[in-house]
């Protein structure tokens, strides 16, 4: 095999992305053949070298594998549990490599989880400049008012979960089921802790259920507790996803989209109402 820059074949092993294994070897982290190397431009072969990473050999490079989970509910997005819960990992089988989750659904969150062993691409999702959209559907104690669902779509101010306080960015939200305790669908462009649920909390509501259903280009299509391999073209889509240089108005484009939300409900609702009220007049 040619020889290839040290912080690619890091990267290609699922180690870190490629800046962080400049930073690796920058600091004396790694050694090929025994030599500590410092240069960035270092070559080596990763199928005849010895390549040491922190003083751990560093295994060929491994085949990059991308898996889709539909995570049930009562299951942690964790390689282990401490409190000895089911984990994620317990539901992916056989797929030729160690795989590792991107993200996190909470304990009692259920849906799309994306598993895979290349480094590069996850931190490039969990990037917080990375904006991947992410859509759930989730179900809410109590019908919030105009005025709160408004206020969700433009941003709420909500624990981190380090005791910061933090705004979120716009949202899109529409209600899905009309009902006592309603279904709306949510998309979000970040990722915080219990992002929804202190978003709904911040207005006076209990989120029942979430259920994620798309992540970037990737669309929920397995029972709960399955899994399947992502199809190249789909790889594709997510790193393009993934690396897509955000124009500076991104926020903004969501903003836009939680006002086009608001306006559309706010139709539907007058919609009805003339409806029931030419109905009426009809069966006088």
């Amino acid at each position: 095999m040619p020889e290839e820059r040290l912080q690619k074949i890091i990267a290609a092993a699922g180690i870190a992305s490629r800046r962080k294994a400049e930073q690796f070897i920058s600091s004396g982290m790694v050694s090929v053949n025994g030599k500590v190397m410092t240069e960035l431009g270092s070559k080596a072969d990763p199928d005849r070298d010895h390549i040491r990473v922190g003083g751990k050999l560093l295994r060929g490079s491994e085949r990059m594998v991308y898996v889709l989970v539909n995570k049930p509910k009562g299951y942690v997005t964790t390689v282990s549990d401490p409190e000895g819960r089911a984990t994620i990992m317990d539901l992916v089988r056989n797929v030729g490599e160690r795989v590792y989750p991107v993200g996190r659904l909470d304990y009692a969150s259920e849906g799309l989880v994306l598993m895979t062993n290349d480094g590069a691409l996850a931190n490039a999702l969990m990037s917080a400049s990375s904006h991947v959209p992410k859509t759930y559907v989730v179900k809410v104690s109590g019908k919030p008012s105009e005025e709160a669902l408004g206020r969700l779509r433009s941003g709420v101010s909500i624990e981190d979960g380090k005791g910061r306080r933090v705004k979120t960015a716009p949202a899109k939200i529409h209600l899905l089921k009309d009902a006592p305790n309603p279904w709306f669908e949510m998309t979000l462009i970040q990722g915080r802790n219990r992002q929804i649920r202190r978003m709904f909390e911040q207005v006076g509501h209990h989120v029942e259920k979430i259920r994620r259903t798309r992540y970037g280009p990737l669309q929920l299509d397995v029972e709960p507790g399955e899994y399947r391999i992502l199809r190249p073209v789909e790889v594709a889509k997510l790193k393009s996803a993934a690396n897509r240089k955000q124009p500076a108005g991104e926020e903004m484009q969501m903003a836009r989209f939680a006002k086009n939300d608001k306006t559309k409900n706010r139709s539907e609702k007058t919609r009805s109402r003339n409806h029931k009220a030419r109905t009426q007049r009809a069966n006088r």
